[in-house]
């Protein structure tokens, strides 16, 4: 019984995924949670707590499931000096792609940062932690990339880095065309032709 409880779990937080990721924290009901998880309202504050508890899930299944493993061969102790270069065209190819979730709906936590519930200090820890492991993923990947460079010319160029894919996150769902050409930017500093 536990193991299907757990796989339903799973299930669930996907669901409510795709609403809080679409259509943010505050605009998603609980009629619509209840529609797409098929949970009745009790259902989900008896699993969850509250709307807010299985918004609390949803980011760490975001985390675990979407950012990490696309920041993971940046983080490999042996990370390969392309590895920078393949997340910022690959990221590029996505948000090139209307169809494409992070194209659609840019980055959840992202999102949140603009938001009113960014004002909950566990919320704002939460994307301050996503953003510096963001900035930690990119920073390995450049220096595997450009490993000659000086310590405090590295800093600057990974802290330029992560702004341009902070901002073409933040800019994806109303000019896809902006943040792809930010991405470019970002491989640019790194020396490599856009999309090479």
């Amino acid at each position: 019984m536990a193991r299907t409880s757990a796989f339903d779990r799973a299930q669930v937080i996907q669901k409510a995924r795709s609403i809080f990721w679409s259509k943010g924290y505050e605009t998603s009901s609980i009629p619509e949670l209840e529609s797409a998880t098929g949970l009745s309202r009790s259902s989900i504050y008896n699993s969850f707590g509250s709307k807010r508890g299985l918004f609390d899930a949803v980011v760490d299944s975001y985390l675990n499931e979407i950012v990490r493993p696309r920041l993971q061969p940046l983080l490999a102790g042996n990370a390969s000096p392309s590895a920078l270069e393949e997340y910022l065209s690959s990221l590029a190819e996505v948000f090139a792609k209307p169809e494409s979730l992070p194209a659609a709906h840019g980055c959840l936590l992202i999102n949140t940062a603009s938001a009113p519930l960014a004002a909950d200090p566990e919320v704002a820890s939460v994307i301050s932690g996503y953003r510096d492991e963001l900035h930690q993923a990119l920073d390995r990947g450049l220096h595997a990339a450009r490993p000659e460079l000086s310590g405090e010319r590295r800093g600057v160029l990974s802290e330029a880095i992560t702004g341009l894919v902070v901002a073409a996150f933040a800019l994806v769902r109303i000019s896809p065309h902006e943040a792809v050409r930010l991405l470019h930017c970002a491989e640019n500093l790194l020396g490599v032709e856009p999309g090479h």
